[in-house]
């Protein structure tokens, strides 16, 4: 017999792979985290495979849960099309989103080519900023759909995934021996600056900003050029730059990315929301 496969399930485990964690899923699901855990446990039962790998530090996917998450996400994406187009019509109207600069190199372009493709009625309408300056505009009403950085402990918006900070660079940009540590950053209100910044100064390490810019296209080129170190989300480490360890680079706090926005509620920006939600768009 065909065993039916409950989508709540499916939209579990996509949840717990997103955030690695069973209780960063369970917020982001609305759902206690026992909730959380009988469901994974249940399609692992189902299946008659595990599914997820747990230890006290992470959570990742076999690779039978690898094969899953991929189907996982195919029947997520067609039942929430089969629930619009059930609602009556396309979906139309302006979507007015806006992204944090850390996403200007990650595969977030090939899901808004996608989104548009898939929804042709709807106007795209794309800023690309500094998280705070993003919230800034929230605020004022000028954007429906943000996804951005908080602080792990804030509470705003929808968490997406958590991710840990590192040094990125050259080897050749590592200070020597009692030099102070060059950096290559963001400008203020930057939440990746603030946390950098608050590490160096805790351990007392000497450090001088080499290079301040608002694109991370730019602080690239400043890194592959040897002007200074980066903190960077580990997942969207740019091309050319690689994760660096060094005595006096101390070990940075983590980071959550959300969705913020009064278009989580409404269409179409939660047809955005939600492709962004079951995209692959981290390394």
């Amino acid at each position: 017999m065909t065993r039916l496969i409950d989508p709540v399930l499916l939209r579990t485990l996509a949840a717990v792979v997103r955030s690695r964690s069973f209780s960063r899923a369970a917020e982001q699901l609305g759902l206690g985290q026992s909730t959380v855990s009988q469901h994974v446990q249940r399609l692992e039962a189902q299946l008659g495979r595990r599914l997820v790998a747990r230890d006290t530090h992470s959570v990742a996917l076999t690779p039978e849960g690898e094969t899953v998450l991929g189907f996982a996400r195919t029947v997520l994406d067609a039942h929430e099309r089969l629930e619009r187009a059930l609602a009556g019509g396309p979906v139309r109207g302006k979507v007015r989103f806006g992204a944090s600069e850390d996403f200007v190199q990650s595969r977030l372009s090939e899901v808004l080519r996608d989104f548009r493709e898939a929804y042709p009625s709807v106007d795209l309408e794309l800023s690309v900023a500094l998280t705070g300056f993003l919230n800034d505009a929230l605020a004022r009403g000028e954007l429906d759909l943000v996804l951005g950085k908080r602080h792990v402990g804030e509470t705003q918006g929808m968490l997406v995934r958590r991710d840990r900070l590192v040094w990125v660079g050259l080897p050749t940009a590592l200070p020597e021996r009692g030099e102070p540590v060059s950096l290559a950053s963001f400008p203020p209100p930057s939440i990746t600056r603030a946390i950098a910044l608050a590490a160096l100064a805790q351990e007392g390490r000497a450090f001088r900003v080499t290079c301040t810019c608002a694109s991370l296209s730019g602080l690239r080129a400043a890194a592959l050029a040897g002007v200074g170190v980066m903190a960077q989300p580990r997942s969207l480490i740019p091309d050319g730059l690689q994760e660096l360890a060094h005595p006096d680079l101390p070990r940075l706090a983590d980071v959550e990315f959300v969705l913020s926005g009064p278009g989580l509620h409404r269409e179409p920006s939660r047809a955005l929301a939600h492709e962004i939600l079951n995209a692959d768009i981290w390394d």
